[in-house]
């Protein structure tokens, strides 16, 4: 009995470590995007997940200055293509899943971070 209870606990806080962050209530298309395939790895607020750092991880800071600082093109790219062929190879690309227009507007949603 002891070891279903454990196992019970050990399962309930695993499924909570790695919930997807959900949107808030009225979010926006773009917002909505956002917490579907980026939230995980880059946290809410853009700067990071805890929960990439589980899984040894280092997703880049949205908010930072220097992804700000590059051109709409670039981050289309890496939305689109992953990663790999910038070197930065811990993105998935997302080309297959989304579509130009819902991968311009979290561009615009990234702009707003």
């Amino acid at each position: 009995m002891v070891a279903l209870a454990a196992l019970g606990l050990f399962a309930g806080g695993l499924a909570w470590l790695l919930e997807t962050p959900q949107p808030p209530p009225g979010a926006s298309r773009e917002a909505r995007l956002y917490y579907r395939y980026c939230a995980t790895c880059h946290g809410e607020d853009g700067r990071g997940s805890w929960r990439a750092a589980l899984f040894l991880l280092r997703p880049r800071d949205l908010t930072d200055p220097s992804v700000r600082a590059r051109p709409d093109q670039y981050l289309l790219d890496i939305i689109k293509f992953g990663g790999a062929p910038v070197g930065r190879p811990g993105m998935p690309g997302f080309g297959s899943t989304l579509d130009n227009a819902d991968i311009a507007a979290l561009v615009q949603y990234l702009r707003r971070l």
